[in-house]
């Protein structure tokens, strides 16, 4: 819009529409970038819907455990279950992790756990898990609880 009549014809027109608008509001004639500015005032309350739920990783807390430190607790819950004569271990964890873990021939961790502990920890990758959850399995496939 060029002519500023008809600017303001449209400014007037707009106002007269939010005459009978009972909410608080305030209109701005049209800028030269041919905007038209309304505020208006909310009348009705806010209907909040929550649709959340806890985070499986950190139970709602909103922190997890260090990512750089899940190998080193590993170690230390395997240590414990090999040395309270668990057979036939095996370890499911993300698919991020166990490519992390079995990584390399000789060099991986997996084969590292293997010359330290003198047994084959088998390790799977699940993509139902998040990155720091891993669960211990006994021969039987039935979950070790720590």
């Amino acid at each position: 819009m060029k002519l500023p009549e008809n600017k303001k014809a449209v400014y007037e027109a707009m106002e007269k529409f939010m005459a009978q608008d009972r909410a608080k509001h305030t209109i701005l004639p049209i800028s030269k970038f041919g905007l038209m500015q309304i505020t208006r005032q909310r009348v009705k309350p806010e209907v909040t819907i929550s649709v959340a739920e806890d985070c499986p990783a950190c139970k709602g807390t909103g922190k997890i455990g260090a990512s750089m430190l899940i190998v080193e607790d590993i170690e230390k819950n395997l240590q414990y279950l090999i040395n309270h004569q668990h057979k036939g271990l095996s370890i499911r964890i993300h698919p991020i992790l166990h490519a992390y873990l079995t990584k390399g021939w000789l060099t991986s961790r997996q084969w590292k756990w293997y010359f330290r502990f003198k047994k084959w920890i088998k390790l799977v990758g699940d993509s139902n898990y998040h990155l720091t959850e891993y669960k211990f399995f006994d021969a039987n496939d039935e979950e070790i609880k720590l």
